[in-house]
């Protein structure tokens, strides 16, 4: 695929052909979404459909968009810089490149062609793509200061790296 290529993607499911189609486990599966504070919606869904070949789901007002197309849905949150970041804390949203806890990884299946549509749409390579016993990896933060990384698994990925 050439970096100026929209990247091809299964048809997204609905979340009700995606609820039915979860295998039954003996407890009840808990959902996981993933929520990525941006200061301009726009930009956010552009950036995530053209890098990673994600879907608009819905629109769940003018300060949200889900994604579709990930192993979880993503949903972009409109926040404003400066405003609180939880109810009580001193700490306020800021949009420049920020150190999280929690980051997203993004499986790929060509990480050079990925990271170059990245940089194309904003994002910044905070290191260049290594070799790790599992595939290959690169750091990056996306225009609103989060940092992800995309993950290019080779031979056992993972399961390399428990010796057996």
């Amino acid at each position: 695929m050439s970096p100026d290529s929209t990247p091809e993607r299964a048809t997204v499911p609905s979340r009700k052909d995606y609820l039915a189609r979860r295998p039954e486990t003996p407890t009840s599966m808990i959902e996981l979404r993933a929520c990525i504070d941006v200061d301009d919606l726009d930009k956010a869904i552009a950036f995530y459909t053209q890098v990673l070949g994600l879907k608009v789901g819905r629109r769940l007002g003018p300060d949200w968009a889900e994604l579709l197309g990930a192993s979880s849905p993503i949903d972009l949150l409109l926040t404003r810089p400066g405003s609180p970041a939880s109810p009580g804390s001193t700490a306020t949203r800021d949009f420049r490149r920020h150190w999280t806890p929690v980051h997203l990884d993004f499986s790929v299946t060509d990480i050079e062609a990925v990271v170059q549509r990245a940089q194309a749409a904003g994002a910044t390579l905070d290191r260049d793509i290594q070799q790790r016993p599992y595939g290959r990896m690169a750091n990056l933060a996306d225009p609103f200061g989060n940092g992800f990384c995309l993950l290019e698994f080779q031979g056992r990925g993972y399961d390399a790296l428990t010796g057996g």
